[in-house]
């Protein structure tokens, strides 16, 4: 008999959701069934990702705070759940406490494994708001397609990632002002020093699609960069290192965490520490 683990997308939800927040939910729920009555053992978890940037935005244009609207909106995905008879093993949120604790734990053991250290940049600093503009806050000219409506993490126009300090003409997207550069202090992850190990495990993964496998090879050749694991805005996980009590820990590596820490609240609730 197997053992199998079903992880779904989870949905983003600064907004309500919509047909294709479910389609995915959907069809894990149909696919550990049809496991489940082919003699396997499975279960299925996913979860409301309520942190970042678009959601702090979106929270502070309607007047509320983030965490008001993250409780709304995870409230109408667990009734349509329910509407629909999706019924997954374990639905969970990243506000999840589980999910918080798991996070900042594996961040600490990161940082004693020596992959993560501070470096100092400048980044756009809004004097009305008096805030950094992170990602999302900030909206300019693209420095690679000139799209004039570009955000400070992508161009919807070319695709490309982008850094705010990039962008031509940068606006806050709060009150529209031209912010101004400023030096802050961020938390990196090193992860050009895994690129050897990341190699040889892609290589050797029989289990990895041959065009998951060639796309990653090809970043690698072209060459891993760091990655900042923090932020300066309010909304989200607080980072656990030293010195970085204002920050939070950035979405792009904490929401994939949630994919373990699910099943480890799954396993919790349901009193298997061995699962």
């Amino acid at each position: 008999m197997g053992r199998w683990i079903i992880c779904s997308a989870w949905p983003y939800i600064n907004a309500v959701p919509h047909l294709g927040t479910f389609i995915h939910l959907l069809t894990a729920d149909v696919y550990s069934r049809f496991l489940r009555l082919m003699g396997e053992e499975a279960i299925s978890v996913s979860g409301s990702d309520e942190h970042g940037t678009p959601i702090e935005v979106e929270a502070i244009k309607r007047g509320m705070e983030p965490k008001e609207l993250t409780d709304r909106n995870h409230k109408i995905i667990l009734k349509l759940l329910s509407d629909y008879h999706i019924n997954l093993d374990n639905y969970t949120r990243t506000e999840s406490p589980i999910h918080v604790d798991f996070v900042r734990k594996f961040y600490k053991k990161i940082e004693k494994n020596g992959y993560i250290y501070t470096k100092k940049s400048l980044q756009l600093y809004c004097e009305n708001c008096s805030r950094f503009l992170p990602d999302r806050f900030v909206e300019g000219v693209c420095p690679y397609c000139s799209y004039p409506n570009a955000r400070g993490d992508q161009c919807d126009s070319c695709g490309r990632l982008l850094e705010p300090v990039m962008l031509g003409e940068p606006k806050c997207v709060i009150c529209g002002s031209r912010p101004v550069e400023k030096e802050t202090t961020h938390w990196y992850f090193d992860l050009p020093a895994l690129k050897d190990e990341l190699e040889k495990y892609i290589k050797n993964n029989k289990q990895f699609p041959e065009n998951a496998r060639n796309f990653s090879l090809q970043w690698i050749k072209e060459g891993l960069k760091e990655r900042a694991l923090t932020r300066d805005n309010k909304w989200g996980i607080s980072a656990p290192f030293k010195g970085a009590e204002r920050k939070t820990i950035y979405v792009w590596m904490e929401a994939v965490l949630g994919y373990l820490s699910a099943v480890l609240e799954y396993a919790l609730k349901k009193g298997d520490r061995d699962l």
